[in-house]
């Protein structure tokens, strides 16, 4: 693991505490690793649908205090109820986190503040299920109105409507912006939830750790394969060790040279960007001229045969210039719907004289 500036939180650990046996022989494992920062383990894990294993129960808290005893290790569990709150804190546990669905519901959210009042433990939130960011920061709110605790955020990905390679695609532009509305949030990536396949977490870890986050929670079990839960995205505790040995930490210290020629470049950035600027405004004003062109002699603002033509024509140019196919999909889509929407104002004002 290369030099960093300040320690990344790591948090590792089994889905779900399932034995005593399971949970000590996970920590024994994981506990050496310098760069660990706490255990985690579901202690209750309603499910999607009754009938899947759904936790320990409190039962499972003791295993955890007994991990804190014996390695040294604080420890994290998620919280659903008060109750929960109140049953974690009893068994000394450090870090809280309120997952997904709970995020997503403000009536809950609001519920569990009664429980974190004043508290000084670690409050973690993860994302909600859907890409809502109002959604997200309103959780991280509620919590921070009721206590001076740390308060942290989770990126755990969203559920996917389309099918991915992800069990929960990143959108990975949503956590930029809670970190550019919420500077002084740490925001940590759970490179499991996001990939739903081990085979994925440590491009996904990888990734986080460039886009700057705060630390990674990853999910491991002495024998993943075999776990009551979430088998698929578990990492044993020795490709755990290998992959935090792996994990290029970015450096957000730079020095004066390096300083110097990132100006550089951001100048360069800066002109192109004003430029692409100017070319969208006359494109924009272009497409005003074809509205007017198109009322006056009575033709619809959608071509169909003229759309096909450009999508085709642009993505074949854009992917010779290096360009992926996908992003020029995407930008030419957003040019396209401003355009017809210029254009339907244009109708419209013709529609609004005439009445």
């Amino acid at each position: 693991m290369s030099q960093h500036a300040q320690k990344p939180i790591i948090i590792a650990g089994p889905c779900s505490a399932e034995t005593e046996d399971q949970v000590m022989r996970t920590a024994a494992k994981i506990a050496g690793h310098s760069a660990v920062t706490a255990f985690r383990s579901g202690v209750w894990k309603p499910r999607s649908r009754p009938g899947n294993f759904e936790g320990a129960g409190d039962s499972a808290l003791q295993w955890l205090q007994k991990v804190k005893k014996v390695y040294g290790l604080p420890t994290a569990v998620e919280v659903a109820t008060p109750q929960h709150v109140e049953k974690a804190l009893e068994a000394g546990v450090e870090y809280l986190w309120i997952g997904a669905r709970t995020t997503s519901n403000p009536f809950s959210v609001q519920e569990l503040t009664k429980a974190l009042k004043g508290l000084e433990v670690k409050i973690m939130v993860k994302n909600p299920v859907n890409p809502d960011l109002s959604l997200w920061i309103g959780a991280i709110e509620r919590i921070m109105k009721v206590t001076s605790a740390k308060v942290m955020a989770i990126h755990r990905g969203f559920y996917p409507y389309e099918q991915t390679p992800y069990r929960n695609i990143p959108k990975w532009e949503i956590p930029i912006e809670l970190k550019t509305r919420m500077p002084e949030i740490s925001i940590i990536c759970d490179p499991s939830h996001i990939s739903g396949n081990r085979a994925l977490v440590p491009e996904v870890a990888q990734y986080a750790l460039d886009l700057n986050f705060d630390g990674l929670m990853i999910e491991t079990h002495i024998n993943p394969e075999h776990a009551l839960s979430d088998a698929n995205q578990q990492l044993t505790p020795e490709n755990l060790i290998k992959l935090l040995n792996n994990l290029q930490f970015r450096d957000q210290n730079v020095n004066g040279n390096v300083q110097n020629a990132l100006e550089s470049f951001r100048n360069q950035i800066d002109s192109i960007d004003s430029q692409i600027l100017e070319l969208l405004a006359q494109r924009m004003e272009t497409t005003r001229k074809i509205g007017a062109f198109k009322r006056e002699r009575n033709v619809a603002a959608f071509q169909l045969k003229r759309w096909k033509n450009i999508i085709r024509s642009r993505m074949e140019t854009g992917y010779s210039l290096g360009l992926s196919k996908d992003f020029v999909r995407k930008m030419l889509q957003s040019l396209h719907k401003e355009s017809i929407r210029i254009q339907s104002e244009i109708m419209k004002q013709q529609k609004d004289q005439e009445n």
